[in-house]
């Protein structure tokens, strides 16, 4: 028999925690406190992210966030707990579809550019101009000589981002292969979620190793006077967001005492 705090039985006995008790099938009371810490750390860090943008508008600033990381590691999900409470006037969340034919005749970065921020925003890839150095080349989508000219270009199209005064934030989120295959099954029971699951995510746990082998090729490309990724671990969702949240807030400079 497990023996509960005051405190814990107090975050337990309230609307919030009996709802977190009974959001699963079985109840599991440690489940339900860390889903209560979780969220009133989250509300926390939602207030400073809100000063955060508060500063970046005053200020005219522009900000790029981009989450990389294998298909089901949370990045969607991570993004939308970051933009949840901000003002939605001054940020834009850019998901590309696959290339048109124009797109594909373009120089590759094209496309990415057009989606940059103006003064005062920030603006959220879920995947970006790295799809080029993962997905694209595990799934036969470019050539080699494709890949080996974004490799030799990567860096130094980031290094004139930076010079030209916009703050790039990238974020890796790193699951397990297991993890992946169990957050792919509940995907396909889900209704309401089966519209995630593409070609490219169905094959993804079969073309597991290359997959790590080129992620590995382009945190090894960074080191060439690049600029690293931010791997964060994220079996656990919750935690995940946590980190990727307090990422951003060390990394962008604002005034934490300013009043919201």
């Amino acid at each position: 028999m497990e023996i509960l705090s005051q405190k814990d039985l107090d975050k337990l006995n309230s609307k919030k925690g009996l709802l977190s008790l009974l959001r699963n099938e079985t109840i599991n009371v440690q489940k339900s406190i860390r889903y209560l810490d979780y969220e009133k750390k989250l509300k926390k860090l939602q207030v400073e992210l809100v000063k955060m943008q508060s500063c970046i508008i005053d200020n005219n600033e522009k900000v790029i966030v981009i989450f990389e990381g294998r298909d089901a590691a949370g990045k969607g999900g991570a993004i939308r707990r970051i933009t949840e409470r901000i003002n939605p006037r001054f940020f834009q969340i850019v998901a590309l579809p696959k290339p048109t034919e124009e797109e594909q005749s373009q120089w590759y970065f094209q496309r990415y550019v057009s989606q940059f921020p103006k003064a005062g925003e920030i603006v959220f890839f879920d995947r970006s101009w790295y799809n080029r150095a993962v997905v694209e080349p595990v799934n036969g989508f470019c050539t080699e000589e494709d890949y080996n000219i974004f490799i030799n270009q990567v860096n130094d199209f980031e290094r004139m981002i930076t010079e030209s005064g916009i703050k790039l934030v990238k974020i890796y989120m790193s699951i397990s292969k297991k993890e992946q295959a169990k957050r792919f099954e509940d995907i396909k029971n889900n209704p309401l979620k089966q519209w995630k699951i593409s070609k490219v995510d169905e094959k993804a746990q079969e073309l597991w190793d290359s997959y790590t082998e080129y992620k590995n090729k382009m945190f090894e490309n960074t080191k060439n006077n690049g600029i690293p990724f931010k791997v964060i671990k994220a079996n656990r969702k919750t935690e995940a967001r946590v980190e990727a949240i307090e990422y951003l807030l060390d990394t962008i400079p604002y005034d934490k005492e300013r009043e919201v």
